[in-house]
C-alpha cells in the first residue's frame, strides 16, 4: 500500500480489511484484537497514527516510530503473546509532517489465532472486531484439517457399510460418462482402494459420506443430511405455507446429488439433446451453473459442523448455503485456477464422473448464469458459512421469473399462466397441488404463478380450504 492508496482508504467506507488507530507513543490496547481478527479472517491493514471521529479521520501521527514498530513486530514474531508466529508487512509514511505506521496482517494458516488465551480469539465483522463464539472457534479448529479429514478412516465402519446400490450406480455412471478411465477395468477391491473409498479395514470419511449406508454415516457423523426447501415467497415471513417441498432423507451424497438435481432441473429451461453415444445431454447454461454450485457445495461442506448444507429455492432466487467457508477470498478464487477442496476424496469421486472441474472451483460455470439472465451471482463468505445466490430475472412488472428462464423466458412465463387459467376454468375448485401434478412443475412455482395472477386481477379466491377460483379476465 503506497501513500496515495493509504489516503484513499481514509475516505473509503469499506473497512473489513482496514483499521485505523490513534497511537501516540504507545501501542493501543485494542490493537491485539484487530491482529487476531485479521489473522483469523482474510488479512488486513492496521494503521497507527490516525484518529477516527464518526466517519471522519484525522492524521495525528505517532511518536518515536522506530520504537513503536519494534515493540509491535517483536510481540508478533516472538510468540510470547500470540499462539502463532505472525509476520506483518511494515510501512512508514510521512503525511503533513506526521509519521504514520501501517502493518499488513496476513491471514493465518494456523487458525484460530488468539492472544494470551483461546478466549481472546477475535474475528472481523464489517468494520469491527468481535470476540469469536465457541462454534466459530470450533469451525477454525476443524479447518486445520482442511483437505485431510475425507481421507481418514472412519473407525466405526467396515466395507459392509457401503451401500451396494450406490456403488453399482456410481460405477455404471462412470463407465457411461467417462469410459476411457482406467478405474472402469479394475476389480471392486482395487477400485475401492484406488479411489480412497476404503482405507485398510475401514471406509474413509469421504467414501462413507459418498456411498455409505445412511445408518453407518449417522453413527460416525450424527444428523447427517442435505436439506432442500422450496419456499413460495422471497422469505419465510412472506411464504404461506412456510414451504411447499422439503427433501426427504437420502442414503448418501451420491443419492442426494441425483434427488436434488431433479428438483433444480424444474427451475430452468432444459432443451433435449442426444450426444454421439445416445445419451441425453443436459445442455443449458443455467442448469450447468446450478449443477456446478450443487457439486461445489457437496465437495466443500464441513460435514462435522452442527449446521447442515442446504439449498433454498425462493420465488426470486436460489441459495446454496454451505457450512464451512471458502479457503481464500472469492476474488482470488475467481481469478486463479485454485484447486483446494475441503474434501479431496469426495471431489475426486465427482471429478471422475465429469461432474466437477479438475482445477478450480468452477466459478466460470456458475457465472454463466449472469450472461444468460443479466442477474449477478452473489458469493458471500463468512467464517462458518459460504452462500452462493442465483437471482432470477425480473418480469416487466417487477416480479421474479423462476423456472423456465431461457431466451424466451417471458413468453414461457406467460404460457404457463395461460395453462393454469385453463385448468381453473375447467375446475374452479382445483388445488395448487393438483395444478402442480397436472403441469409437472413444483408447487412453489404454481403458488408463485397464482399470486402473480391474483395481483394482476386475472383471478380471485372465494373461500379458503373448500373455496374456489373466480376468473375475472382472460390472459391473451
Amino acid at each position: 500500500m503506497n501513500k496515495i492508496e493509504l489516503l484513499n482508504r481514509l475516505i473509503d467506507i469499506e473497512w473489513d480489511d482496514f483499521e485505523a488507530k490513534d497511537a501516540g507513543s504507545e501501542l493501543p490496547k485494542t490493537v491485539w484484537e484487530t491482529v487476531s481478527a485479521f489473522s483469523n479472517m482474510s488479512g488486513g491493514w492496521v494503521v497507527l497514527g490516525v484518529s477516527q471521529k464518526g466517519k471522519k479521520f484525522e492524521i495525528t501521527g505517532v511518536d518515536n516510530a522506530e520504537k513503536l514498530e519494534q515493540d509491535f513486530t517483536t510481540v508478533l514474531r516472538s510468540k510470547s503473546k500470540f499462539n502463532v508466529l505472525i509476520n506483518p508487512q511494515c510501512k512508514k509514511y510521512v503525511i503533513d509532517g506526521k509519521t504514520v505506521l501501517a502493518f499488513y496482517i496476513p491471514s493465518s494458516d494456523q487458525k484460530p489465532v488468539y492472544f494470551n488465551s483461546l478466549a481472546n480469539t477475535f474475528i472481523r465483522i464489517g468494520s469491527g472486531d468481535q470476540r469469536a463464539d465457541d462454534s466459530e472457534i470450533n469451525a477454525m479448529l476443524r479447518d486445520q484439517l482442511f483437505g485431510v479429514m475425507s481421507a481418514r478412516p472412519a473407525i466405526k465402519t467396515t466395507i459392509d457399510d457401503i451401500n451396494r446400490t450406490t456403488l453399482v450406480r456410481y460405477r455404471d455412471y462412470m463407465s457411461r460418462f467417462n469410459p476411457s478411465l482406467p478405474y472402469n477395468a479394475m476389480s471392486e477391491k482395487e477400485f475401492l482402494n484406488r479411489l480412497q473409498i476404503v482405507e485398510g479395514e475401514h471406509l474413509t470419511y469421504g467414501g462413507l459420506l459418498f456411498m455409505g449406508k445412511n445408518l453407518a454415516i449417522n453413527q460416525s457423523i450424527p444428523d447427517f443430511r442435505i436439506d432442500l426447501l422450496e419456499i413460495p415467497g422471497r422469505s419465510y415471513a412472506e411464504a404461506d405455507p412456510r414451504y411447499t417441498f422439503r427433501l426427504e432423507e437420502q442414503e448418501n451424497l451420491w443419492e442426494y446429488y441425483f434427488t436434488i438435481i431433479e428438483r433444480l432441473k424444474r427451475q430452468v429451461d432444459m432443451p433435449f439433446k442426444m450426444n454421439s453415444l445416445g445419451i441425453a445431454e443436459e445442455d443449458s447454461p443455467q442448469f450447468e451453473a446450478l449443477r456446478e454450485a450443487l457439486v461445489n457445495m457437496l465437495m466443500h461442506t464441513d460435514y462435522f459442523s452442527s449446521a447442515k448444507p442446504r439449498v433454498r429455492i425462493f420465488s426470486d432466487r436460489i441459495e446454496f448455503e454451505n457450512p464451512g467457508n471458502f479457503p481464500l477470498p472469492i476474488s482470488d478464487l475467481i481469478k486463479k485456477d485454485i484447486s483446494l477442496p475441503r474434501n479431496p476424496v469426495i471431489a475426486k469421486l465427482f471429478r471422475n464422473v465429469k461432474l466437477a472441474e479438475n482445477a478450480g472451483y468452477g466459478f466460470d460455470k456458475m457465472l454463466k448464469w449472469e450472461k444468460e439472465t443479466n442477474q449477478k451471482v452473489v458469493f458471500d463468505n463468512s467464517l462458518a458459512f459460504s452462500i452462493v445466490t442465483f437471482n432470477y430475472p425480473s418480469t416487466k412488472d417487477g416480479g421474479a421469473i423462476g423456472g423456465a428462464i431461457g431466451g424466451a423466458m417471458e413468453n414461457s412465463f406467460k404460457n404457463r399462466q395461460i395453462e393454469i387459467l385453463n385448468i381453473i376454468k375447467n375446475n374452479p375448485s382445483v388445488s395448487y397441488r393438483s395444478i402442480s401434478k397436472q403441469l409437472n412443475i413444483n408447487e412453489s412455482a404454481v403458488l408463485k404463478h397464482l399470486s402473480n395472477l391474483k395481483k394482476k386481477g386475472f383471478i380471485e379466491r372465494e373461500g379458503k380450504t373448500r373455496g374456489y377460483w373466480i376468473i375475472n379476465k382472460v390472459l391473451e
